[in-house]
């Protein structure tokens, strides 16, 4: 029950921050936007319909598509990002003082593709999909194999394209920039927290370098065989994951222990196990 509310508050919370990020920026600059917001901006220019209830129907349309072709667990996941969206636009857009908070377009550009991507990113951290046009892709994926992601960016690119007759030539170059500080962002949310570093240890003190790392560290470690290059001798290497904060810590632990230990390091993401997703073990 926890995961679940915390879930719908996150989820409400990105498509909060995305709205906020398309209704006071991107669109009083003009900007060209993708995904469903994209096209119903595209479909507002044609016709009398505000573009917050053409995104609103086109959220439900792909939502029964989802619901064909991938199942009821995608419009679970779904549903809220597609009811959430488009009330929060109607919200920002009926509150004068958020349209004429900067007439700086840069500005309104670069603050536009900062809120898309946290909002975006908030929604897929909790493995969930913001709706409107990331359905087309999932379906095609699904059916043929293609990549997701080259398929979300080929729709985002003939949306683009679809807002070019409607803009100056001055708002589709900002538009690019808000999309490349949109997927920018974007990357950065999600590996929010996920940052590690690993380090692998070859030096012939391995054993008290391990200890030293359960005991002062404590973090775990393991052996790896390895036969060195020049004497050709077997040898132990430790390997061992740790956060960010502790690698300063640890590499002054080995040199005090083994100054001619040979360490390298590197940054890794998305850890799972013990001591990271699960509880340490008290050795």
């Amino acid at each position: 029950m926890k995961k679940v509310i915390s879930d719908i508050l996150l989820v409400l919370l990105g498509n909060a921050i995305l709205a906020f990020g398309y209704a006071v920026f991107a669109i009083p600059a003009n900007l060209i936007v993708g995904g469903a917001t994209g096209i119903a901006l595209t479909l507002e220019k044609l016709s009398n319909i505000d573009y917050t209830t053409i995104v609103l129907i086109i959220n439900i349309m792909m939502l029964i598509l989802g619901f064909i072709f991938l199942g009821k667990n995608f419009v679970a996941g779904t549903l809220l990002s597609s009811l959430a969206f488009p009330i929060f636009l109607e919200i920002f857009e009926t509150v004068e003082q958020f349209q004429n908070i900067s007439n700086d377009v840069l500005l309104c550009t670069i603050y536009a593709g900062f809120c898309i991507g946290i909002g975006v990113g908030i929604i897929f951290r909790r493995g969930y999909s913001s709706g409107g046009m990331d359905v087309p892709p999932l379906i095609i994926n699904k059916e043929t194999g293609i990549s997701i992601a080259f398929l979300m960016n080929v729709c985002d690119i003939i949306i683009l394209f679809m807002q070019v007759f409607f803009s100056s030539f001055e708002g589709i170059l900002y538009g690019i920039i808000a999309v490349i500080i949109c997927n920018y962002v974007l990357d950065k949310v999600l590996m929010i927290g996920e940052r590690n570093i690993q380090v692998l240890i070859i030096s012939s003190k391995h054993e008290q370098i391990a200890e030293a790392i359960f005991k002062e560290i404590n973090r775990g470690c393991t052996f790896m065989n390895v036969t060195t290059g020049y004497l050709h001798e077997p040898q132990y290497a430790v390997l061992s994951v740790m956060s960010a904060r502790q690698y300063p810590q640890i590499n002054e632990l080995v040199l005090d222990i083994d100054p001619t230990a040979f360490i390298i390091s590197n940054d890794i993401h998305s850890v799972k196990g013990r001591g990271f997703t699960l509880p340490n073990i008290d050795l």
